[in-house]
């Protein structure tokens, strides 16, 4: 059994292809966003709390961790508006975590986050609009870079995730926020693809 910590979960865009002897606990600030990928994945182990933290509290106990820090202040989106967006501090979180898992983690770790507007600090893969940092190849792909455009109902559509019956949510912001689950998988199986486990792709 392949042992997963999924950090900054989200709705489990990341995680909603993986499939096979896996089990994973993933953490979220947000309950009601919390209570979303709890419905959608209910074998799995979630926690509202603070995914930094519990990161250096528990990595030893997992063979895998992903991690999708927020990347507001990273982005270039932020940057493209400079009138509209007033200049922040970029949350350092994300850079504390690479090298962190770099020198302490004996498993296969990876870090999501979207092109910078700056050179990035380190050295990352790079994959349609996002940057992946990992102890393990990543190889680039062809992959359709995150479609913001559209109704809740195309984006729906487009993630895989039917969001009708939730209620007092940003929809729009949930499922742009979304990794897409294709790359989700990718990566994962570029992490294993020495095992039998490896997540096939779904048919």
């Amino acid at each position: 059994m392949i042992k997963i910590l999924n950090l900054y979960a989200g709705i489990g865009g990341n995680r909603k292809l993986w499939t096979g002897d896996i089990e994973v606990t993933a953490v979220e600030m947000n309950p009601l966003i919390a209570q979303i990928y709890r419905d959608f994945f209910p074998q799995d182990k979630v926690i509202v709390g603070d995914a930094h933290q519990y990161l250096i509290e528990h990595y030893q106990e997992f063979d895998f961790i992903w991690a999708s820090p927020p990347c507001p202040s990273h982005s270039r989106v932020r940057r493209s508006n400079p009138l509209q967006n007033k200049p922040i501090y970029p949350d350092m979180k994300l850079y504390e975590e690479i090298i962190f898992l770099q020198h302490n983690f004996n498993g296969k770790f990876v870090i999501e986050n979207t092109l910078a507007y700056y050179e990035p600090l380190i050295r990352a893969f790079k994959m349609g609009n996002h940057l992946y940092w990992s102890n393990f190849i990543i190889p680039d792909k062809k992959s359709d870079p995150r479609k913001h455009d559209g109704t809740i109902e195309e984006l729906e559509k487009r993630k895989g995730f039917n969001l009708s019956q939730f209620k007092n949510i940003d929809k729009t912001k949930i499922l742009r926020n979304c990794v897409e689950p294709e790359d989700g998988l990718y990566v994962f199986n570029c992490a294993f693809k020495d095992k039998q486990t490896i997540l096939e792709v779904q048919h």
